[in-house]
């Protein structure tokens, strides 16, 4: 058993961290001061990510989670992942890793056409548009796909969609200009052969956003929406491998997206303890420093150990994928990662907050938007007790009768 980083893992981590010291770190508070003074419900980008990106393609640090272009493996790419949680709003779509185009990108260079690539997966890779994946609905409970409403019907050589989608993230930004949607084609079907993915352009007649959708009253630069689909017609050549493949296709997005959400949400966490002990070596209370109280460091102490376990977790997750060729190989493990960390990493933030006080809730520090995001990933790409449920119906298939 070896922890060691490959020296690839290294070179990209040295040349990450110099990236973020020299440019990420000081854009972070442009980003914030220009959408502040934008006003939040502006979804532009702001100007400072463009000269981010360009530095990032000058450094070679550009689509490093796609292996057959970075030559990166899960592993490697992790470590990666893990320095841009750091600044998480900025650092990920400046390497041009940022959810949801990563999944998008994965999902069009695996299983789309040579069309389709040159159509959308070129521009993707390039930086020059953004993607969303409309799955989630308003109506029922999403996590289970057999449940999702919206249908694809044949008519001639058109699909016609019609539905409601909701917390579709990236549809927000002007630059969003593709969907991949997920739909029944045939309901009589078995429960996970009905579904199929259509790509879906954003300016196609009958494609309504309703809203835009804040997260703890946040209002992401990107957008989560809700958007109606009305006699959306788009021709049958849109669809991603056949009918009733959708099912199949989300599996393989979704697995490597959730450990690169759990590895940004590790990188989070290590900021919030870097800013748990500034703040309770700096602060003064009862005659000494915060960080003599002993409440204090039991609350340091326990963050450290909850984090490097999860870490070790979601990087075995990783490696199963790189090992066993596919995250099918790693199912449990995603499963478990995916329920562990953002909750983990939730009360390593929530510890943080309650550390520097007043502050912790307010805007003049990183916590509160970050606890946000954790809170979020509770219920993104699949609520925690789904996930549960997959490990125990492992666990328990140990001891079945045979």
């Amino acid at each position: 058993m070896d922890f060691e980083h490959s020296a690839k893992a290294k070179e990209y981590q040295d040349k990450m961290w110099e990236f973020m010291d020299s440019h990420v770190f000081p854009a972070e508070k442009k980003w914030h001061e220009w959408r502040a003074e934008q006003g939040h419900d502006n979804h532009d980008l702001p100007p400072v990510m463009n000269e981010l990106k360009e530095e990032a393609k000058r450094r070679g640090l550009w689509n490093l989670f796609l292996k057959d272009v970075s030559g990166m493996s899960n592993v490697e790419y992790a470590s990666i992942a893990e320095i841009t949680g750091w600044v998480p709003e900025v650092a990920p779509e400046s390497i041009n890793c940022a959810a949801p185009d990563t999944g998008n990108m994965e999902t069009l260079h695996l299983f789309g056409t040579e069309e389709q690539k040159q159509e959308w997966l070129e521009p993707l890779l390039a930086g020059e548009i953004r993607s969303a994946f409309a799955m989630t609905e308003p109506r029922v409970a999403s996590s289970d796909a057999s449940n999702i409403e919206t249908r694809i019907e044949s008519d001639g050589d058109d699909y016609v969609i019609n539905g409601r989608k909701w917390w579709i993230s990236g549809t927000a930004d002007p630059r969003c200009k593709i969907f991949i949607l997920m739909g029944k084609t045939d309901p009589s079907a078995s429960a996970h052969k009905q579904q199929s993915m259509v790509l879906v352009p954003r300016d196609t007649l009958g494609v309504e956003v309703v809203r835009h959708l804040p997260v703890f009253g946040y209002q992401d630069q990107h957008g989560h929406s809700e958007i109606q689909f009305t006699d959306v017609r788009v021709p049958k050549k849109n669809i991603l491998m056949s009918e009733g493949d959708g099912f199949m296709i989300a599996q393989g997005r979704l697995g490597p997206g959730r450990i690169h959400h759990c590895m940004r949400l590790i990188g989070m966490a290590e900021r919030a303890i870097k800013l748990m002990c500034e703040r309770a070596t700096e602060r003064q209370a009862f005659g000494g420093p915060l960080s003599d109280q002993g409440v204090v460091r039991d609350q340091i102490a326990q963050s450290r150990i909850e984090l490097e376990q999860a870490r070790l977790l979601v990087q075995k997750a990783a490696w199963l994928i790189d090992s066993t060729g596919s995250a099918k190989g790693a199912q449990i493990e995603i499963a478990a990662i995916k329920a562990n960390t953002p909750k983990v990493v939730g009360g390593i933030i929530d510890r943080a907050i309650q550390i520097h006080g007043g502050g912790g809730v307010s805007d003049d520090f990183p916590l509160a938007n970050m606890y946000a995001q954790a809170r979020t990933l509770r219920l993104a790409d699949g609520p925690d007790e789904v996930h549960v449920r997959t490990v125990a119906r492992k666990e328990l298939g140990k001891y079945a009768a045979k």
